[in-house]
């Protein structure tokens, strides 16, 4: 559902006219019943940042499935810098900064308050060089930021006067303690804004989900980046979550050198032509099975594919919790064609992903940071090689763990903005070398078949088998459990080991009267091997009621 309530801007005579007077959009638009949801959701999910001591000096390898606390595969800790190190507040979008006159990495990570500088070039003793405070002084759980030509540009949500910061990084390279930056210069044709998109090779800028252009994509020529210039609206099919915009050099010859945004627009993958800015075309506008709220994707490096993520499935999908990314074949722009989703072994929120070469990095909230091979793409198929989970204590579809991640570095490290946790600093392993992480694939497993349970009658189970795990299970293990009970007070629901051993996971309660459970449960089972049968046993413990248990997940 779409409402349109704010005016588009209008190009005319040469000159761009944005509306500025419209209600201010917000992170995830609040007139729509899609962007109302995702805003109450997150806001639910808060905690307070993670008090921690930094983990810097040495890698942490990634050994038996663990970094130190962190579960993983195939990726080596090398840092983690607290919050309370790099600014204050709670962490949000990130990205990199390569100087091309020094080969110095910096990570540039937005938080609540402000915008981090910190030197990443020995990634197991990063430097925090100094913060970019809000502009204006107000706070947002929603700042993001990208680079080009040396300059960093930083949007904030829900702050009505923020506009676009211009920082010029370049002033990084001398300093050696950390500082409190001015912006260099600001752009503020639009007030708040969720997110700031840049093509690199054309020198635009694109914010998306402002108070301007009918929250879609408003352009601004960055060419000078001290000195950037209004240049356009693309508001035809209303608010615009994320983008990526490109100079197209794909399969389809209609397209050959236009400039053409990929936009995710709450319950649609719309591609739009803005090569002219002044007068942009909607080029297809595909929306999908299971849209809850499209929320952010990332072309493959050919341009044929596009894969997406869309970030309410997960948690409004009553009986299939599993993170999914959408691949679309893109090689018609006009007619674009869901092939495939790919099913991850955990319940946890996707948010953002960035193609390079033959993976796609993703930061899926709770379950951190996870890498997928794409090579499969085309047979609409995805398989997981890596991961690096940030927030251990669990893999609920809830907002909390890994906001973004950037992949870019020439050194292979890869940047992880955490927005309990601060930056996480890894570098994956992809060499296809001997793992000694067994595939998390063979570490979970389903029931779908539905199992009666008696009015006040005996016990009934359902049964798990995992074969090939290897390991012991986790001290955070997932049993997600839909139940259809017209009394769900009545039921005592347990998980049996495969020793026999008992763990509760729900009592009964007199007072309960809703019907049934739909519920994932987090368990340490670090004390029980992963292999072998695992069972849900569900009793109705007291009469009038029935029903049945529908489906249920283990993720060890």
């Amino acid at each position: 559902m779409r409402v349109v309530a704010r005016i588009a801007g209008l190009a005319l005579a040469g000159a761009v006219a944005l509306s500025v007077g419209a209600p201010a959009a917000q992170a995830h638009d609040p007139e729509t019943e899609e962007g109302a949801a995702a805003i109450a959701a997150f806001m639910a999910d808060h905690e307070p940042a993670e008090r921690m001591a930094a983990i810097t000096g040495a890698e942490v390898p990634c050994e038996n499935g663990m970094a130190g606390d962190y579960p993983c595969k195939n990726v080596d800790l090398q840092s983690v810098l607290p919050l309370s190190d790099i600014g204050g507040g709670n962490g949000s979008d990130i990205w990199g900064w390569t100087d091309a006159s020094t080969g110095k990495e910096y990570a540039l990570m937005t938080r609540s308050n402000g915008t981090a500088f910190v030197d990443v070039t020995t990634p197991t003793s990063p430097v925090y060089l100094g913060n970019l405070p809000s502009h204006g002084g107000e706070s947002s759980s929603w700042r993001d930021v990208k680079v080009y030509k040396n300059h960093a540009f930083v949007v904030a949500d829900a702050i009505s006067g923020h506009g676009m910061q211009v920082f010029d990084l370049t002033r990084l390279r001398n300093v050696t303690s950390p500082q409190t930056f001015t912006e260099d210069a600001h752009y503020n044709d639009f007030g708040p804004a969720h997110n700031i998109v840049i093509n690199t090779d054309s020198g635009y800028a694109y914010a998306v989900g402002s108070d301007t252009c009918n929250a879609g994509p408003h352009i601004v020529d960055i060419s000078t980046p001290k000195s950037p210039v209004a240049a356009g609206c693309v508001g035809g099919d209303g608010y615009t979550h994320d983008a990526q915009c490109v100079n197209y050099a794909g399969p389809d010859a209609d397209y050959a050198g236009r400039e053409i945004c990929m936009n995710s627009n709450e319950d649609t993958l719309t591609i739009e032509d803005v090569t002219d800015k002044a007068n942009p075309v909607q080029v297809s506008r595909t929306g999908y099975s299971g849209a809850n709220y499209t929320h952010q994707g990332w072309f493959t490096e050919d341009q044929q594919y596009f894969v997406l993520d869309d970030e309410l499935d997960e948690s409004n999908n009553l009986f299939d919790k599993k993170t999914k990314t959408y691949i679309f074949d893109v090689s018609d722009l006009d007619n674009p064609e869901h092939i495939g989703t790919h099913k991850s072994s955990v319940t946890a929120i996707d948010h953002n992903q960035y193609v390079k070469g033959d993976h796609v990095y993703q930061a899926n909230y709770q379950a951190g940071l996870r890498i997928l091979d794409v090579t499969g793409v085309g047979s609409g198929t995805l398989s997981e090689v890596a991961y690096f989970d940030i927030y251990p204590s669990g893999n609920a579809a809830e907002f909390n763990g890994a906001w973004s991640v950037y992949p870019y570095f020439d050194s292979g490290t890869v940047i992880i903005s955490g927005i309990e946790q601060g930056l996480v600093v890894v570098k994956p392993d992809l060499s296809g070398g001997t793992d000694p992480d067994p595939d998390p694939e063979q570490c979970s497993g389903s029931n779908d078949t539905n199992v009666s349970i008696p009015d006040a009658g005996s016990a009934v189970t359902s049964a798990i088998e995992i074969s090939g795990c290897g390991r012991a299970a986790s001290s955070s293990a997932s049993i997600s459990v839909d139940i259809e009970h017209t009394y769900r007070g009545d039921l005592v629901i347990d998980l049996i080991a495969p020793d026999g051993s008992d763990i509760r996971l729900k009592s009964s309660s007199w007072f309960d009267s809703q019907d049934d459970v739909h519920e994932t449960y987090t368990k340490d089972l670090s004390a029980y091997d992963a292999d072998g049968t695992w069972k849900l046993r569900v009793r109705d413990v007291y009469g009038g009621d029935t029903g049945h248990i529908d489906h249920w997940s283990l993720d060890l």
